[in-house]
């Protein structure tokens, strides 16, 4: 994981946004449904992209657009705690409703993908790596230890990648050994995440004993 590590450093490059966010009188909240609202226009945009859905496409230029609603999805991600401290209004509903959100953003934007190539195992295996990653995070906090973060790809890394795939990706003019590039995406979250769900539950098991 690298990213997220970077995360305070970004943090502090937010003010000017946080603070237009805050005179126009956004909220916290507000801005977690918006990023969730971007995370489902991204999903949309992966499944029509790829292959025919509601009698259009595939429509391989809107790899790009689903690639700048990942990023937007981030960004608003970072913006809604920011936002939150600023005003004081953190809490641990807050966080909650950050966290669910979250989840439902990674389910949209990894089944659009799935949709897309028709690669439904693929796109199960992703999606419950990446919800298991974000599991073994959080339930170390309900054993009594801080939450964990660590592991190979946490959840700025897994937007980077799929942003920066999916924007190159009709730049691809074929198959990669049999697969398409986002294919070979959906095989690579399916197994980082696990493996970082592992690694998160062994750091878990080592600090309880």
């Amino acid at each position: 994981m690298t990213l997220d590590r970077l995360r305070p450093l970004a943090e502090r490059g937010l003010d000017p946004f946080v603070g237009a966010a805050d005179r126009i009188g956004l909220t916290p909240n507000g801005i977690s449904v918006v990023a969730i609202g971007f995370a489902a226009l991204a999903g949309g945009a992966y499944a029509v992209a790829g292959t025919e859905l509601l009698g259009i496409g595939p429509i391989p230029a809107l790899y790009p657009v689903g690639a700048a609603f990942v990023f937007l999805n981030g960004w608003m991600d970072l913006i809604d705690g920011a936002l939150a401290r600023r005003q004081g209004v953190d809490s641990v509903s807050g966080d909650l409703l950050d966290h669910v959100l979250d989840r439902y953003a990674d389910i949209v934007v990894i089944a659009g993908l799935a949709a897309g190539v028709e690669a439904y195992l693929l796109g199960l295996l992703a999606v419950t790596g990446v919800l298991m990653t974000s599991y073994l995070g959080t339930q170390a906090q309900a054993v009594g230890l801080d939450r964990v973060y660590g592991g190979l790809v946490g959840r700025a890394d897994r937007l980077a990648i799929i942003g920066v795939v999916t924007a190159i990706s009709p730049a691809v003019t074929g198959p990669i050994a049999g697969y398409p590039p986002v294919g070979w995406l959906l095989g690579l979250l399916a197994v980082v995440g696990h493996l970082t769900a592992l690694q998160r539950f062994y750091a878990s098991m080592q600090a309880l004993e």
